[in-house]
């Protein structure tokens, strides 16, 4: 049991650092060819749903959900998210994209006191605050005003909310593999058809930085389904917001990003207590019900 608490925590942590790559391989795909976010998305699409198609013939599942509502909102929701967490890769840094995509907790428990009401937690909502100021630190350094192109990263963040929010619905209904099926061949679908004409055949190079990329988004998923079944849901979300650590840290070594700011660095630890203080308090509240 021991090993399998280990084992969690290390498929946890190596799924942050999978999503990271995705993103760091985003920015070096830059110097050698021209391939725009959305193709970056629907590479991730396309794969995810091949290895959970495959997954679920193997074991002879049923492809038939209970809610397609929900599984619609979870799909556009996140099909948005992802593709605005790559568009921010393209125009800001590594780092920034991804400190900003981890604010979606921040708007989960903001969403979560407007629209539901018997969620509110006012320890949740002090949070906000302390999040925002976290988030004009690292798009506004030194008070220089805000840059528009973290707008992508702040955009991804609001959209993971909302797929954060359809995906605790559809858990209700459906399994894991039917909510990713759905997700990844339906947003596949609308990312094609929103975006045909940043799709092409690619070269042996730009096959080689689609595959890359998509094999890290797809692993990270993977390995976070696997890991959160061994750990505490604290654990699990304190491990994956590690990844703000691991944007502000590896960014000028393996992305060539500057190295942040202290109002950056300062911005990243605010946003990073925020959401450690929503885990615990999240599962708190899980445990007393």
């Amino acid at each position: 049991m021991r090993l399998q608490i280990v084992l969690g925590w290390l498929a946890v942590f190596a799924s942050a650092f999978f999503f990271y790559m995705a993103t760091v391989t985003i920015r070096w795909a830059q110097s050698e060819v021209t391939i725009a976010p959305a193709f970056f998305v629907f590479g991730r699409f396309v794969l995810g749903f091949f290895v959970v198609a495959a997954s679920m013939a193997v074991q002879r599942r049923s492809l038939r959900a209970n809610r397609y509502g929900y599984l619609i909102g979870r799909t556009l929701s996140n099909a948005f998210s992802v593709f605005c967490f790559y568009q921010a890769v393209e125009v800001t840094t590594v780092a920034h994209a991804n400190i900003l995509n981890m604010t979606y907790p921040i708007f989960v428990a903001l969403l979560a006191w407007i629209f539901l009401r018997e969620q509110r937690d006012g320890v949740a909502l002090s949070m906000v605050p302390l999040a925002f100021a976290g988030i004009w630190l690292i798009v506004s350094p030194g008070g220089a005003g805000w840059d528009w192109n973290n707008g992508w990263g702040v955009a991804s963040g609001i959209s993971a909310s909302f797929a954060m929010i359809y995906l605790n619905l559809c858990r209700r209904y459906d399994t894991a593999e039917t909510i990713l099926f759905y997700m990844f061949g339906w947003g596949a679908l609308i990312i094609f058809f929103m975006f045909r004409d940043k799709i092409f055949w690619p070269n042996a190079t730009e096959f080689y930085y689609l595959l890359v990329c998509s094999l890290f988004g797809v692993g990270g998923q993977y390995l976070l389904t696997y890991g959160f079944r061994f750990v505490t849901a604290v654990e699990g979300s304190v491990v994956t917001t590690s990844r703000i650590l691991l944007a502000a840290l590896l960014g000028p070594m393996l992305a060539g990003d500057p190295r942040l700011t202290y109002s950056g660095w300062i911005g990243a630890a605010l946003i990073f207590t925020a959401d450690v203080v929503l885990a615990v308090r999240k599962a708190r509240q899980a445990e007393s019900k």
